[in-house]
């Protein structure tokens, strides 16, 4: 591959601590075939919240609310080689994370 190829990977997860054991793997795994790794990045956590009726025929006033929260990273990795790809396409992720590449 071309040695000013970049591959940015995005992360996304409702659990942190998979996303910093994911994070940590994919560093690893990039520095040992010596590519240069930059981040991660966190970008800002996204909460959404959900309103619900406790009652579904009286007290309107009584709600729960509930939330999820997505954590989110960014890796950029530059000059990359074959190597760096063979180690990332063989990493095991943990369940539960998502992952976006772009070259």
């Amino acid at each position: 591959m071309n040695n000013t190829n970049k591959i940015r990977i995005k992360l996304k997860t409702f659990n942190h601590t998979l996303l910093k054991i994911s994070c940590n793997s994919i560093i690893a795994a990039a520095n040992n075939t010596e590519a240069k790794v930059i981040g991660p990045i966190s970008i800002p956590t996204k909460r959404k919240i959900y309103c619900i009726l406790r009652s579904p025929h009286v007290d309107k006033d009584s709600r729960e609310h509930f939330e999820i929260r997505i954590h989110t990273k960014i890796i950029d990795l530059h000059k990359i080689s074959a190597q760096t790809i063979d180690a990332l396409m063989k990493l095991n992720i943990p369940a539960g994370v998502d992952i976006e590449v772009k070259l």
